[in-house]
């Protein structure tokens, strides 16, 4: 037996992956035997190169293909051995409490759909890099609105074939228009998302979280609407002295329009919502434009509704008492652990929402 079929031999026979190394290094290592006649390759002439080179590189390769072939057998037959006889006790108690925090966006997130489910209200997703038509002119923008300046909105270079630049969405509001032609009416959801406006400061950010909602049906009303609103916002607050005003407004893509202010006062030196001391605007609503569902497929002749959206950002630092909005961006430790939930603190009605 020659001394390659032995090696190739000794390898297949190998009984632990440290007897398998062993031998790796002792024919491709620095000094192995497969090594050493490599390198007598520069010493030769140009016919025993010719003779010798094609049987050392296929023995190299031999070799080489045969560990690797015997080194996922022994890998495999460990795997197997540890999945037969290791054992996991899932009554013993955790070794320590888990470190892990749930982002005060995320709790709120789940908050606002918990809220929205109990009232009948289904979650739409939608694309966060949105077509000009679905962001803007289907919400009643058109060419000249001030919401579609370059210094507001970020605009990607256009794809090949198209004939003008998509946006990082400025609000959730494009899902509105998406669910309304997928789904048609009647119809109740909620849109939580990302969106992206070019503004950084204290209170924004170029990133930061809406939710909006709509309700499209026959002989919807502002009632509805406010009803909606203050049902939510009592909720969400958990206290039952919630307060609210509708100031008339302006959107394109509601008419009538309304911002809805919540009342609040100062408690222990920080700022509470509840009661009618003081007011602070925290939504924006209004009954969805004849137009923007028309250009959605739906009859404004046969169809009514109402939207609302507010940022999920903002509604966490009013009911958790954050001052600044950059802070849920600066992956802080520190600020995780003081404004973060605990990892099995699910929001639930029965339960309280915020516990």
């Amino acid at each position: 037996m020659s001394d390659s079929e032995q090696l190739l031999r000794d390898i297949a026979g190998a009984g632990d992956l440290a007897a398998l190394e062993k031998l790796r290094v002792a024919a491709l290592g620095k000094s192995g035997t497969i090594t050493a006649q490599l390198k007598s390759l520069g010493s030769m002439d140009a016919e025993e190169r010719a003779a010798h080179g094609p049987k050392i590189h296929a023995l190299r390769e031999a070799v080489t293909a045969a560990i690797a072939e015997r080194k996922a057998a022994l890998e495999a037959a460990e795997l197997d051995r540890r999945l037969a006889t290791e054992k996991l006790d899932l009554s013993l108690p955790a070794a320590q409490a888990p470190q892990g925090t749930v982002h005060p966006v995320s709790q709120v997130m789940d908050e606002l759909a918990e809220i929205f489910a109990d009232l009948g209200f289904a979650v739409a997703e939608g694309p966060e890099i949105e077509d000009q038509w679905y962001n803007f002119t289907a919400l009643n923008m058109p060419e000249a609105h001030p919401a579609r300046a370059m210094h507001d909105t970020f605009y990607c270079e256009p794809r090949d074939g198209e004939s003008e630049p998509r946006v990082l969405r400025t609000h959730t509001s494009p899902v509105q228009i998406r669910a309304m032609q997928n789904q048609g009416a009647p119809l109740r959801i909620i849109a939580p998302g990302r969106v992206y406006r070019s503004d950084s400061d204290a209170t924004h950010t170029p990133m930061f979280h809406q939710i909006e909602g709509l309700v499209v049906d026959r002989a919807i009303h502002l009632g509805h609407l406010r009803w909606t609103l203050e049902t939510f916002l009592k909720a969400f607050f958990e206290r039952d002295d919630v307060a609210i005003r509708m100031i008339p407004s302006y959107f394109p893509f509601t008419e009538p329009s309304a911002d809805v202010h919540v009342g609040w006062s100062w408690e222990g030196g920080r700022r509470v919502i509840g009661g009618s001391e003081n007011w602070m605007e925290v939504l924006g609503s209004g009954m969805v434009h004849p137009r923007v569902l028309a250009n959605a497929g739906l009859d404004p002749d046969e169809w009514q509704g109402f939207a609302f959206g507010t940022g999920v950002d903002r509604l966490a630092m009013l009911k958790y008492g954050m001052s600044d909005l950059r802070a849920f961006f600066d992956a802080d430790l520190r600020w995780l652990k003081h404004y973060g939930f605990r990892a099995l603190a699910v929001p639930t009605l029965s339960g309280g929402v915020g516990a």
